[in-house]
């Protein structure tokens, strides 16, 4: 079930305040950006970057990912490792909030989303 449009303007907030905290300085986002995307019950937070071969392409680099599980009332916490697959987070797997899946992206503990 898709997440409604109150929690979807909830959450648009909450990940504009992360990204005002962690995007790139200005003079730089055309080298490398932050960009978020809300699709059904889930929250993706990515890297906009050219591609290495074609620099006027733009590609995006996935960084972190959180889904809504609505009977359980909590945020699934993933990340995406080499084998280009989500795998749940395991030091932090669950949350109950967006915000703390925030901070847990922001704080990047052991290297996983941003490396």
């Amino acid at each position: 079930m898709a997440i409604s449009e109150f929690e979807i303007k909830k959450c648009e907030k909450a990940i504009e305040k992360f990204m005002a905290k962690h995007r790139p300085p200005a003079h730089i986002r055309n080298e490398v950006d932050l960009g978020f995307r809300i699709e059904n019950q889930s929250v993706e937070v990515f890297e906009i970057r050219p591609q290495w071969n074609n620099p006027s392409n733009k590609i995006e680099q996935p960084v972190a990912k959180a889904t809504y599980v609505k009977a359980q009332k909590l945020w699934k916490v993933y990340w995406q490792r080499a084998d280009l697959k989500w795998h749940s987070y395991e030091p932090v797997p669950t949350v109950k909030t967006l915000d703390e899946f925030l901070n847990v992206v922001g704080e990047d503990q052991y290297s996983c989303f941003f490396g």
